[in-house]
């Protein structure tokens, strides 16, 4: 077998290959759902991804007689270096081919990058922050990728383990079955004493309009950054960046399903809860053309799961019962006729005692787990 290269991306070609390397590799996993490939070229583009602004990247492909058998990114960011700390670089965007040769290329490749950056850690995969799809998937193979949950082979796990790569820490993602929280079982009545305090307390819930969604977003990403800050590798997402998410999700968003908890007009929690149009990107192959498009324009018509994308609270809040008052306008939803019911809510780090106590309570189940890795430099 001949030997294998590792070189960084160069030109448009080479981008395309790195983009559509895995619907060859992944196009018998039929939990794999392929991306827009139009959407991925504007996610890598240095001129138009707001990321760059504040960090570095190469893309990097491994060859093999000419053909594209494995791909990474190996990223620096000043955010993550000013809110996290450390000397850390991360890598993203893994795929390959099962063979012990290509992932150690590749992995070489992207730790000396970073190296030669004065960074002492690669840690991911993160594509290419926590704030985007990032960690390994460890368990839950079997469950289909949902918008904005990558989806990976057994394999990589074993590849990356195997060249000394450890855990840093595991991202869980819930199953909720809302329909049985709206039929008045024993957790129902805890959700909505916490949401009737809220009430009380003058906290009201109201569904974002697509009219005023930058507006509305823009208040719900101060509370993200907020809520989030403390958590372990969270770096708040800038207004360039906040923009450019806008524009990603809009026609994807269910104003129903987009909310916030306001108290004296001044948003203090929210949620975005997306419909998993993945069911539809796994009818397109990648593109709108020639009948992408159809698939896209008629999802209202199958899609029938839900990701609870991002929930939270101020922290001086808390305790007025704000995140029940926005779980029971998910049942209030989930219970109107013809309503999707079912859907995953996450990440949530292992470590967050509070939010994996309160799935729990909403009798949730773990069905995938998540990993980031780290290796010393």
């Amino acid at each position: 077998m001949s030997a294998i290269s590792v070189r960084p991306v160069d030109g448009r070609r080479d981008l395309d290959r790195f983009i559509k390397l895995p619907f060859r590799l992944r196009r018998s996993d039929s939990a794999w759902v392929p991306p827009l490939i139009f959407e991925r070229r504007r996610f890598l583009d240095r001129q138009r991804n707001p990321f760059f602004q504040h960090a570095d990247a190469e893309y990097f492909v491994a060859e093999r007689d000419g053909e594209v058998v494995g791909r990474i990114t190996a990223q620096v960011d000043q955010r993550w270096d000013e809110h996290q700390g450390g000397s850390d670089g991360m890598f993203g965007f893994f795929e390959a081919e099962d063979d012990r040769e290509i992932a150690a290329g590749l992995v070489d490749a992207a730790a000396t990058w970073v190296a030669e950056r004065g960074r002492k850690r690669l840690l991911g995969p993160m594509d290419f922050t926590t704030n985007d799809e990032c960690g390994l998937l460890v368990e839950g193979f079997e469950e289909p990728a949902m918008i904005l949950e990558p989806w990976h082979p057994p394999h990589y796990r074993t590849l990356l383990e195997g060249l000394g790569m450890e855990k840093t820490i595991d991202l869980l993602m819930w199953s909720l079955q809302m329909g049985e929280l709206k039929e008045g079982d024993r957790f129902a009545p805890l959700i909505h004493s916490a949401a009737n305090r809220s009430r009380e307390k003058g906290v009201v819930v109201r569904s974002v309009r697509k009219r005023t969604l930058d507006a509305d977003f823009s208040k719900l990403m101060d509370v993200y950054n907020r809520a989030w800050g403390s958590n372990w590798g969270f770096v708040p997402i800038t207004d360039e960046e906040r923009r450019f998410q806008t524009a990603n999700l809009k026609p994807v968003l269910a104003e129903e399903w987009t909310m916030t908890a306001e108290l004296d007009g001044k948003v203090i929690g929210g949620a975005i809860t997306l419909p998993d149009v993945n069911q539809a990107l796994a009818r397109m192959n990648g593109r709108l053309l020639p009948t992408g498009w159809w698939h896209f324009l008629r999802r209202g018509s199958y899609i029938d799961r839900l990701r609870v994308f991002a929930l939270g609270v101020l922290s001086q809040y808390q305790h007025l019962g704000v995140a029940a008052a926005l779980y029971e306008r998910h049942i209030e939803n989930a219970a109107k006729p013809g309503a999707i019911d079912r859907g995953h809510m996450g990440w949530i780090l292992e470590t967050n005692k509070s939010m994996n106590r309160a799935m729990e309570g909403m009798g949730g189940s773990v069905v995938k787990r998540y990993r980031i890795y780290e290796l010393g430099l």
